[in-house]
């Protein structure tokens, strides 16, 4: 329950501080949809999510206004195409992914995610028909997200899937050139991905998951930093007090967003799974992760003692989402996306914000190298060793990570690119050696787990 205090700052922070729920997202299994045939397979996917998320955008809607808490965006994840759709061929890949944003349109859902592959041991039939496609799949559409999870910490890191991948980012960049490699940011390259999570564009259905459920999102890097500014207004604090400060914050934001959440989930008749606190910024002034660092006292993101305080932030967002729910899920933390803050990519264009100084954050924070524009001549070498290496923080520090690179054809570090919406826009940062060939990558192969994965 709530006391009288928390119902008024929460109130606070609707009015003032930029709070909502970022996404709900609708997951659907798709399992019991195979069939050989193409045709009816999409017949039988259609079906499927119409039957459940017909309601979804209403509802969310309405459940919204009840409460004066916008749900910004409404989605829906399902299960892995390259898993239920392992007989097709590249071609009919792409009718997938077409059908799919179509009922995507039809249900009026910003994203459907879950054009997916999880081949950190090895790749199948499906895997491989999913990856050639997704290129033509991802320019061709959209509202389809893809996800490929190519590392664990239980498997090790698949090298020909990185290579794969570097390959199919390079090829989307180039079938999206006039609009700057768009369908590159509908693809994130994973390690150690979680089968709960609500927000695009990794979202999908993990397998061991119910046959629907909800999952949410909330985002409130503003009303952080406004609690962290309001508190260092009225006396001198130390880390640790202000780490506090950012617990209790974020305990309050994922009340609101189970709330939500559950409220949703019982109007549509389909099982609550999970919430994710992720502060998630926008590229609105006051909703950034990066104004979060300046109110802690740094000039900038990127500057020595941002990964300390980035460190700080994830781990006390975690405990307060922790205590306020048992069902806190997906990523849960803090977003670094370069394009998606205004102020992160004020960092980075300022060289405030080396792309090496992004690796070593991702270290302590929830995702990875997330919407960061490099120049299009990159190699695919050198662009499957920065994927490479992203893999490798995840997998031997066991936590996710990801990158979603957009190699913007024709243009060079420093010049502008715009996506639009959401996900902002940025200067190109400059990549080191980007006209490396090393054969590093090229061995193939897997690189081990590390010696910690054996837990059993």
């Amino acid at each position: 329950m709530f006391n009288d205090q928390e119902i008024i700052s929460t109130i606070e922070m609707v009015k003032n501080e930029n709070l909502d729920v970022r996404a709900v997202t609708l997951g659907i299994n798709l399992f019991d949809c195979i069939s050989h045939d193409i045709d009816i397979f999409k017949r039988n996917v259609r079906a499927k999510i119409l039957k459940h998320a017909a309601r979804l955008v209403p509802v969310c809607d309405a459940v919204g206004e009840k409460y004066g808490i916008q749900v910004v965006n409404k989605r829906i994840s399902i299960s892995p195409i390259a898993l239920v759709g392992a007989c097709f061929s590249p071609e009919q890949m792409v009718e997938i992914a077409l059908e799919l944003n179509d009922i995507a349109k039809e249900v009026n859902i910003d994203f459907i995610g879950g054009f997916s592959a999880l081949v950190e041991k090895g790749m199948a039939k499906g895997d491989r028909s999913l990856i050639s496609a997704l290129p033509r799949a991802l320019a061709q559409t959209q509202r389809v997200c893809a996800s490929v999870n190519v590392a664990t910490t239980k498997a090790g890191i698949n090298m020909d899937a990185v290579l794969e991948m570097s390959r199919a980012i390079k090829e989307a960049a180039a079938l999206t050139a006039e609009d700057d490699g768009l369908a590159c940011a509908k693809l994130c390259v994973f390690s150690n991905i979680p089968q709960d999570m609500p927000f695009m564009a990794g979202a999908y259905l993990g397998v061991g998951v119910a046959d629907a459920v909800i999952n949410v999102g909330v985002s409130g890097p503003g009303v952080v930093k406004r609690a962290i500014e309001r508190n260092l207004e009225d006396r001198d604090m130390t880390l640790g007090s202000i780490a506090e400060i950012i617990k209790r914050t974020a305990c309050k934001v994922t009340r609101v967003g189970e709330l939500i959440g559950r409220e949703v989930a019982e109007n549509l008749g389909i099982r609550f799974g999970v919430v994710d606190l992720s502060l998630a910024p926008t590229p609105t002034v006051g909703d950034s992760i990066g104004e979060i660092f300046q109110a802690l006292g740094l000039t900038h993101i990127g500057v020595p003692g941002s990964t300390a305080a980035l460190a700080m932030l994830n781990d006390a967002v975690k405990k307060g989402g922790a205590f306020a729910s048992s069902h806190v899920g997906g990523l849960s933390g803090a977003f670094i996306p370069v394009s998606e803050d205004l102020n992160i990519a004020q960092a980075a264009h300022g060289g405030f914000l080396s792309i090496e100084k992004l690796e070593s954050m991702t270290c302590v924070c929830s995702v990875g190298l997330d919407m960061v524009p490099i120049p299009g001549d990159i190699t695919e070498e050198c662009l499957a060793g920065i994927i490479a290496d992203e893999m490798a923080i995840g997998m031997i520090n066991a936590k996710t990570t990801a990158t979603r690179l957009i190699p913007v054809p024709g243009k060079k570090a420093g010049d502008k690119v715009f996506f639009g919406g959401l996900l902002g826009e940025a200067r190109i940062m400059d990549v080191p050696h980007l006209d490396l060939k090393d054969s590093f990558v090229r061995h193939g192969g897997r690189i081990p787990a590390p010696i910690h994965s054996l837990k059993n």
